[in-house]
């Protein structure tokens, strides 16, 4: 056999091996490999794409495949507290209209009642309410029933006159007998806001205000008060008081209040120790220690918010 024959064969073969490697199953694999990776690739690139309204879908709507924690906690922040914000809001207003309902008496805000004015002779703010005359001009006589044993006391309201006249009036007066409901006696000079006084007597609306006042309220001890036994009285509230507490114990006990205007720890707990008031609106305000002083008042510094 020649040496040429041999080269050729040894040639044939190799082409044929070659050809055999070629066309082995491998590649099978490199297409699978090419399946798997193609939605690892594209699947990115969709969640990491803007949404229309600018927003990462990352962020509104993670892929349910996704085991990274920092992707959740994106969504449920930002849905979570625009709805927990709210209920506690709308809640506290109802909470603050049922205490307002509860706390006021017949009194109260955001009503018009409609009466008559009458005036008298003021003497410059004392009355059944036991305030101090002061030279306050502007004032006025509640009748029995809205004066509602003294819980009007310290009370500004706003009179309308038919003709259209205006005037702001606090309460120290209690107006009994013939007063019907709705009727206040006003103080000659009030009245004169209103109308002549030959007009005696006019049809008139009017309504609780809380006024703007640079005053604080002070505390006051009836004259006999002692800490066995005390009458505690607040001057100055803007607003109508609703409560005085006394700290008993390390409790607070609310005291009962007498028609003229104190308010009566009979057994002398917590006479000279803290103070809460609180007005018809709820708002609290919580006195340090005063020293029973009887008939002297003690300025707090303190004045409930303006409504």
């Amino acid at each position: 056999m020649s040496k040429r024959w041999l080269f050729l064969s040894a040639a044939a073969v190799l082409i044929v091996v070659s050809l055999a490697l070629v066309l082995l199953p491998g590649d099978k694999n490199s297409e699978d490999v090419t399946a798997e990776a193609g939605p690892a690739t594209t699947a990115p690139t969709a969640r990491n794409s803007p949404s229309p309204t600018g927003t990462s879908p990352v962020s509104a709507t993670p892929s349910a495949h996704a085991s990274d924690a920092s992707e959740k906690p994106s969504v449920t922040p930002s849905a979570r507290p625009t709805a927990a914000s709210a209920t506690p809001s709308a809640a506290k207003a109802r909470q603050q209209a049922a205490a307002t309902a509860s706390l006021a008496g017949r009194i109260k805000p955001g009503v018009t009642y409609r009466g008559v004015a009458t005036f008298y002779d003021a003497d410059g703010g004392g009355g059944a309410c036991l305030y101090d005359p002061d030279g306050d001009v502007l004032t006025g006589a509640m009748n029995t029933a809205d004066y509602e044993a003294s819980k009007a006391c310290g009370a500004y309201v706003l009179v309308h006159a038919a003709g259209g006249a205006t005037v702001t009036v606090r309460i120290t007066n209690e107006c009994p007998g013939d007063c019907a409901p709705g009727q206040i006696d006003l103080s000659a000079q009030a009245f004169a806001k209103l109308a002549s006084p030959s007009a005696g007597r006019i049809p008139i609306t009017w309504n609780l205000v809380s006024p703007s006042t640079t005053d604080t309220i002070s505390i006051r001890y009836k004259t006999g008060s002692t800490r066995y036994w005390c009458g505690i009285q607040a001057i100055g509230h803007r607003n109508p008081l609703a409560r005085l507490e006394v700290l008993a114990g390390g409790t607070w006990r609310q005291l009962p209040r007498a028609d003229y205007n104190y308010f009566l720890s009979e057994s002398g707990s917590g006479c000279g120790g803290a103070i809460r008031l609180t007005d018809i609106y709820g708002e609290r305000l919580t006195l340090p220690a005063l020293a029973v002083r009887p008939d002297v008042v003690q300025s707090t510094g303190l004045q409930f918010a303006r409504h």
